[in-house]
């Protein structure tokens, strides 16, 4: 049992390709560990809440309405998350190298191109519009805003923030994947990172049935038909 456990500790601590050296500076080594926190834990645990916790378990919806729970921990994981990507780019722009192999372009690349789109994520939500809606502080007793009432503006936005949500919680997922790859880090990290994405995605499979989904506007104003977001065309 104790050499089993032995060869079993020492092939978690050995490289994924053993026949490459995993040989990184620490200026990499920190890029890759804030890039893990961002992309591996952060955003994603960001997303989940914000499609199955729109409504927690113990809320009594619809008598209880605009709990901010989902949005107030989207919006900080979201974030904080991206300030936690700048952080590992700055890293690896200050204390990185000058290795220039395929790889390592490919993956240069793949993190420009989502470091851009999480830019737009993030500025997209700042031009979501106006809430409305009698629960908005900022309305002076006026119900008309962007989400009350559904405007081209809002419906757009919506559109544009899920669809290149879903497209950065893929791309993140790959470019932490194939950063430790280019990295051949320890399999021990890609063990850790598979299980708890394993986890993540039977959490998934648990709420998608045992919560009902609820878009934002019926967790915020309820499901009555006559508000104007819940009429169709």
């Amino acid at each position: 049992m104790d050499e089993l456990f032995g060869i079993s500790v020492e092939w978690l601590m050995g490289s994924i390709d053993a026949t490459r050296p995993h040989e990184i500076t620490q200026g990499q080594a920190w890029h890759g560990r804030f890039m893990l926190l961002a992309w591996g834990i952060c955003i994603p645990f960001g997303i989940l809440i914000a499609r199955y916790l729109k409504v927690t378990p113990s809320q009594n919806w619809p008598d209880e309405l605009d709990n901010k729970f989902w949005w107030r921990s989207h919006l900080i994981l979201q974030i904080g998350g991206t300030s936690i990507m700048l952080l590992a780019l700055g890293i690896i722009l200050t204390f990185g190298n000058s290795d220039t192999s395929g790889q390592t372009n490919w993956h240069g690349w793949v993190g420009w191109t989502i470091i851009a789109l999480a830019c737009m994520q993030i500025t997209s939500g700042y031009l979501r519009g106006s809430k409305g809606g009698p629960t908005d502080p900022s309305a002076e007793g006026k119900l008309h805003g962007d989400h009350y009432d559904m405007t081209p503006r809002r419906v757009l936005f919506e559109k544009f923030h899920k669809t290149v949500g879903y497209l950065l919680l893929l791309g993140g997922a790959c470019g932490v994947l194939h950063g430790m790859w280019t990295a051949n880090a320890p399999r021990w990290m890609f063990v850790c990172i598979i299980t708890f994405w394993s986890l993540l995605a039977i959490s998934v499979f648990i709420m998608s049935r045992r919560f009902v989904i609820k878009s934002s506007y019926h967790a915020i104003w309820g499901p009555d038909p006559n508000l104007p977001g819940n009429q169709e065309g």
